[in-house]
């Protein structure tokens, strides 16, 4: 490892703040957990319906209930220490792990358990992900704040080789592997709960003006609205990853009805796709620097709208295995450069707001991806992937578009 603390060069300079490491190392746990449940959820939910809308419900579960614990956890995240709200978020993550794997040993499990799991990782994510973020702009300095980003989302992004692919294995292999891998999850995040205790408080600004809760919010939308380059950036961040990431809810039907590997082909589709993440995180991460990022932030979009219609098309197990590969590469790209932006283009003090906003896609993408499903079930998954990955371009290139009309808006007023 490159370790270049302060300096903000290196693949892994971020690493060298020994705060910011034990955050990541205890994200690194986390998205392990989540991922690997994640796989298990999405299994046993489809064991149990059949169907595409039984797995897109379950992602529905998530989305209403982070729709409305994000906002609250932009909130707090500006306003209580960063510390007290993870802790709590690995708690309720360990809850909703440990719960379905004791309703599996003991043979009640059901339906809506499912939903009401994902609806408690859901508010747990509502309050982790605009803190953590949050805190990774107090725990390093700004010029290596990009790099600690893309590490972070490296580090989930890995999980998803790591995570799935055990628990496809275990959920594949042995008779017991569904409940241990609920039962291991619950476990790995006390694990992260017992690091995360060793981070600094994360205090909100002392100076900061006193207001409720949804003063806050409101200042919060209206400190977006009044800027249009993050307007710009939030739109297009929203509307790539609600219509776009539905796409790993229907990798369980993609692996077992149409490519016919069950559970193990569903743990490899998720791999592949996590390791073009990763190589794409370690290139931004180490080059990524070099590129212009609103430029960036378009090429990557663009990728992930064709790499969507490149796996409508996939003719074989192997080539959407190579395609998932470029999916994960271009949308963790995307991902981490928009975030980037934002928080490089924004005051501190709305930093942990602005992340709860962009956390909203997410939400957005659980809501979307039930009637995403249901559209998989009447026309076909093929055709669904394919015109997602429309949808997807369509975006970008209403962004790109805009992008070159502020540029060429604050070329004209400098000329002036």
């Amino acid at each position: 490892m490159q370790f270049k603390g302060g300096s903000g060069q290196g693949t892994f300079a971020s690493l060298a703040y020994p705060e910011y490491r034990r955050l990541w190392i205890s994200g690194l746990i986390v998205f392990m957990a989540v991922n690997a449940q994640g796989i298990a959820r999405g299994w046993l939910a489809k064991e149990i319906t059949g169907t595409n809308a039984g797995l897109g419900g379950v992602l529905l579960g998530f989305g209403l209930a982070m729709l409305i614990a994000t906002p609250i956890g932009g909130v707090l995240a500006d306003r209580m220490p960063k510390r007290r709200l993870i802790f709590i978020a690995h708690v309720l993550l360990a809850v909703s792990s440990v719960w379905i794997g004791l309703a599996i040993v003991f043979d009640v499990v059901a339906y809506w358990m499912l939903i009401a799991s994902g609806a408690v990782q859901a508010v747990a994510f509502a309050l982790y992900g605009p803190a953590r973020m949050a805190f990774i702009a107090e725990l390093v300095e700004g010029e290596t704040m990009n790099n600690a980003i893309v590490l972070g989302q490296m580090s989930a992004e890995s999980m998803r080789i790591v995570g799935p692919t055990t628990a496809g294995m275990a959920i594949g292999v042995a008779t017991w592997g569904l409940q241990a891998v609920f039962l291991v999850c619950a476990a790995l995040c006390a694990v992260a709960t017992v690091i995360g205790l060793f981070l600094p408080p994360g205090n909100p600004d002392a100076n900061r003006p006193s207001r409720t809760p949804l003063a806050e919010m409101r200042d919060g939308l209206a400190y977006v609205r009044g800027r249009e380059d993050l307007r710009l950036l939030m739109a297009c961040a929203l509307g790539v990853v609600m219509l776009a990431y539905p796409y790993l809810a229907f990798l369980p039907t993609l692996a077992d009805d149409i490519f016919h590997r069950g559970s193990s082909g569903y743990g490899i589709l998720s791999a592949c796709s996590a390791v073009g993440a990763v190589t794409a995180g370690l290139f931004t991460a180490g080059r990524g620097g070099r590129l212009e990022p609103w430029r960036l932030a378009t090429i990557a979009g663009v990728g992930f709208g064709v790499g969507l219609l490149a796996l409508a098309a996939a003719p074989t197990f192997a080539v959407a295995m190579i395609v998932l590969a470029a999916v994960g590469g271009s949308s963790l790209a995307f991902e981490t450069t928009t975030q980037s932006l934002l928080l490089n283009l924004s005051d501190f003090e709305y930093h942990g707001r602005i992340q709860s906003l962009v956390m909203l896609g997410y939400s957005g993408f659980g809501i979307v991806a039930l009637p995403l499903g249901l559209a998989a079930d009447a026309f076909g998954l093929r055709p669904t992937l394919a015109g997602m990955g429309i949808a997807v371009l369509a975006i970008v290139a209403v962004f790109a578009s805009r992008r070159q009309q502020i540029l060429d808006r604050e070329l004209l007023l400098d000329l002036g």
